[in-house]
């Protein structure tokens, strides 16, 4: 019977039935790839895509003689992180092997900060708001453990055909962070929406690509269930969650198979499982219920690593010591301070500038239009684009990044809307015209040439209106006859031809 439950459609179970009896606890795990070009203790290139084994140091393969040499960039991309975040950053941070044996990890162990990380403590507060699910947005924070620079392991391929392994050293050495944030959250959207905040704030700080699908930014889940007023349950590991989407669905997966298999008297075992995206479950890895001893020791051939926290500091630290003061001084303005600078400057509601924000493109979009003109309406600028080209989007199933419509034609369809020269109904239509078209010369046409050969401009001469009725009138007496006795479809025959006037008349 225990078994039998395991296996259930995501889309027909809800949770919320079950949340009187039982509480979730989730916390995560994200490596993010540090934005360098070399790699954290060796020169070689750090690119993804590259010939395989054509991005390798000696250090890297572990050869012996060859010695580890820290990365600055990397340290000070941390830094900045940890600042952003709110973390106490470390004056003194050490580093340590964590010994475990794959193939793809040829010295035997992964550098790492174990006992002494880079920054602690900290938090990420991020809104939480899903249309159609979220009615309205709320606020989570989520407290960050610690902070560390760890370096990323080379890759298996395994070619079930000619049955063997291969193993391909571009990675291994690729600079990580590791954030480790306490066990705070309660659902699945709130863990995609922290992922979701983490990513914003690291492109902005140009830490990370945060590109999922090229690996630069790996989610861990930790969830456990538990009766309220009882003591946590027996926590699982989802590994290696690869999209924002898919941390939401894992995690709502894991938590509704744990409920299941309480509820008809199974148990749940500390074990590590991968999230299966073209089956929508989770499935196990490995057994966890014996602790796996990874004898961490001091890394030896790395001396401890010194920043400047305070400018007092400055007579007692060599020259090329990084100075954390002077970084803070270089962060970029971060999305919750975009959302509220957008708020109190154009009137804008909390869910259109978590709308805004969220969607790197949309903001750019939204921060042209505005700028290209002030006299453009900031909120009518907003709704169009989240009401009209991200609806629009959406339905061809598109990335607002692969939308080809420029902002300064966006901005001259908002132009047209504002002096009431256009409605919704034709906006939308020129937004589909230039997004369906493959023809390079019409994607650089103005959105006016557009609307000016089509007909599409609105008529609001009323004088001229009503002498284009009078026309029709005059012109089709037997049709006004037969209205008259109460035929009233014909004034939908009357409606026809006006429209067709329209239609064929020259612009005026």
């Amino acid at each position: 019977m225990v078994k039998s439950v395991i296996h259930f459609n995501l889309s027909t179970f809800s949770i919320s039935t079950r949340r009187t009896k039982w509480k979730s606890v989730i916390g995560l795990e994200v490596h993010a790839q540090l934005n360098t070009k070399s790699k954290l203790f060796s020169g070689a290139r750090a690119t993804f895509g590259a010939a395989p084994n054509s991005c390798v140091a000696l250090f890297d393969a572990s050869i012996p003689g060859t010695l580890p040499v820290l990365n600055k960039n990397a340290v000070e991309l941390g830094v900045r992180t940890a600042l952003a975040l709110g973390c106490s950053v470390s004056a003194v941070s050490m580093f340590d092997r964590k010994h475990y044996f794959y193939a793809d990890l040829p010295n035997g162990y992964q550098i790492t900060q174990q006992r002494a990380p880079l920054a602690r403590g900290g938090a990420l507060s991020f809104p939480v708001f899903v249309p159609g699910v979220t009615k309205t947005p709320y606020y989570k924070t989520a407290r960050l453990h610690q902070l560390q620079l760890e370096q990323d392991s080379g890759k298996s391929l395994h070619d079930p055909v000619e049955r063997k392994s291969l193993v391909d050293l571009n990675r291994a050495g690729i600079p990580l962070m590791e954030l480790v944030f306490e066990p705070d959250l309660e659902t699945g959207e709130e863990a995609a929406a922290l992922v979701k905040e983490l990513m914003l704030i690291l492109t902005r700080l140009q830490s990370c690509t945060c590109r999922m699908e090229d690996g630069a930014l790996r989610v861990d889940a930790n969830i456990s269930v538990h009766k309220e007023n009882t003591p946590l349950g027996t926590r699982t590991e989802v590994k290696n969650i690869g999209s924002v989407r898919a941390v939401a669905q894992a995690v709502d997966y894991e938590i509704q198979r744990q409920i299941a298999m309480l509820d008809n008297g199974g148990k749940i075992h500390n074990e590590t499982r991968a999230w299966d995206a073209a089956a929508k479950a989770t499935v196990a890895m490995r057994d966890k219920e014996v602790v796996q001893d990874y004898r961490f020791m001091p890394e030896p051939n790395l001396p401890p690593l010194h920043l400047r926290l305070h400018e007092a500091d400055g007579a007692q630290m060599e020259a090329d010591v990084i100075d954390v003061p002077k970084l803070g001084q270089t962060l970029p303005e971060l999305p919750e301070q975009t959302r509220q600078r957008i708020i109190e400057m154009h009137q804008l509601s909390s869910t259109i500038a978590i709308t805004l924000v969220n969607d790197i493109t949309l903001y750019e979009h939204f921060r042209a239009i505005t700028e290209q003109s002030s006299g453009r309406s900031a909120k009518l600028v907003a709704n169009f684009l989240i009401n009209e080209l991200l609806a629009i989007l959406n339905r061809n199933k598109l990335d607002t990044a692969d939308c080809r419509v420029t902002s300064t034609q966006l901005g001259t369809i908002v132009d047209m809307l504002q002096e009431n020269q256009l409605n919704a109904q034709y906006a939308r239509r020129v937004l589909q015209e230039l997004l369906a078209s493959e023809d390079e010369r019409l994607l650089q046409l103005c959105p006016r040439e557009i609307v000016t050969t089509n007909r599409w401009f609105l008529i609001t001469d009323e004088a001229h209106i009503r002498q284009q009725c009078e026309d029709v009138i005059n012109r089709h007496p037997k049709l006004v006859d037969k209205y008259r006795k109460g035929k009233e479809k014909m004034l939908y025959a009357l409606a026809d031809l006006y429209i067709y006037i329209i239609a064929t008349e020259p612009p005026i």
